[in-house]
């Protein structure tokens, strides 16, 4: 097989962009992924101002206009009808965009590039050697079983998502007893647009396309608008494994939208165009992951469930840091490498990480939404510091 420098598992936008980076500085770079591409995904679709900033600093935007719609800002409810509604500061404006279409754009400009990919590869586990009792990992093993082969790599990137079979394989991840959250998507054809006006009086139903959250009792549910007259619609709620509810993911949908005062008549002549995808549980913690060889990246390294978009901005950015770790790994050995990328992460993602956490809270005590929607119309201020934060391009 042909030798590389950095293996990466995943080819979802953390996997992709790392790709990218170091196929562009001379590195042999492969990479793998279970799927075949282009693929579906479940995703809020999502791809924030800070997200879109970093592709563009990339110079990886390039096409996604003509595949996206524009976003304008973000708009929360609560379970009493008030809302928190704000644009994007500084005219700055975000992107849907289906991860069917944002997945493949970026692997094939990562193909282009010089990586090799390759579809429909299952990796069932990574090639570990122990010595004095040190871990170093130098390849993953993929195939089934009986008919298993070893890819080498000086370095592996584990970029394969939260049910990462590197990270929980090495027992570096785990799905944390508390928050236990499932994610319930589907597309919607005929979902009708909402009606209503911006914060200043103006009309957003025609020109302005904003996210919206709908936090109720103890769940959220998420709409967005994407290209081909579609609305992605997301029920996240508490739940577990024996819930006899994921049993029948269409119908949990259509019970969430019909007795929800905001979204029932704007869902009532709607039609699912496929199957709802369930997800869970969605939160994803990662110990100390310092074994030489090895890098996580994306959802591997960690999910928190964001709810401002951000999850991509952590999958992009996130990529980045591990290219630019394992490029200091092949020129320079693992020395310090791992505590480089964890104050980097921490620096990139630590002030994001919190903000995401505290609207995780809010979503457990939907009465604070009505208690921020009231202190926004006091003091816009407020209002324009959250927007603002789940804008940022920092």
């Amino acid at each position: 097989m042909t030798p590389c420098d950095v293996l990466i598992v995943g080819a979802g936008p953390a996997g992709s962009v790392a790709g990218i980076v170091l196929a562009r500085t001379g590195a042999r770079v492969r990479i793998l992924d279970r799927a075949t591409f282009p693929r579906d995904k479940l995703c809020g679709d999502t791809v924030n101002p800070g997200t879109l900033a970093r592709l563009q600093s990339l110079g990886l935007a390039a096409g996604l206009d003509g595949k996206s719609l524009r976003v304008d800002g973000m708009r929360v409810t609560g379970e009493s009808g008030v809302a928190i509604e704000g644009r994007y500061p500084g005219g700055l404006s975000g992107r849907a965009i289906t991860r069917r279409e944002l997945d493949w754009l970026l692997l094939e400009q990562a193909i282009a590039a010089g990586c090799q990919f390759d579809p429909g590869v299952a990796v069932r586990r990574a090639i570990v050697t122990e010595g004095s009792g040190v871990r170093s990992v130098s390849g993953a093993v993929i195939g089934a079983e009986g008919r298993e082969s070893p890819i080498a790599a000086r370095v592996t990137i584990a970029a394969d998502g939260r049910h990462s079979t590197i990270g929980f394989g090495l027992g570096l991840a785990r799905h944390p007893p508390s928050p236990r959250r499932w994610a319930i998507g589907a597309y919607y054809e005929n979902f009708m647009p909402r009606k209503g006006s911006d914060p200043s009086g103006s009309d957003t139903s025609g020109s302005d396309t904003f996210g919206e959250m709908h936090v109720r009792g103890g769940y959220y549910i998420g709409v967005a608008p994407v290209p081909g007259g579609l609305t992605n619609v997301c029920l996240v709620k508490p739940s577990g494994a024996g819930d006899p509810g994921l049993a029948d993911p269409a119908a949990l949908l259509t019970r969430a939208l019909a007795r929800d005062p905001l979204l029932r008549d704007r869902a009532a002549g709607a039609r699912l165009t496929g199957p709802p995808v369930v997800l869970g549980p969605l939160a994803v913690d990662v110990r100390d992951a310092s074994i030489d060889g090895l890098l996580l990246a994306g959802d591997a390294a960690g999910f928190i469930d964001p709810m401002t978009g951000d999850g991509l901005r952590f999958a992009t950015h996130g990529g980045e840091l591990a290219a630019a770790a394992a490029l200091q790994a092949l020129a320079d050995g693992w020395s310090g490498v791992h505590a480089r990328l964890s104050a980097q992460r921490q620096h990139a993602f630590g002030g994001k990480w919190r903000f995401n956490r505290a609207l995780r809270g809010l979503v457990a005590s939907p009465r604070l939404v009505d208690a921020a929607a009231l202190g926004a119309h006091l003091a816009p201020g407020i209002l324009h510091a959250v927007i603002a934060r789940a804008g940022d391009c920092s």
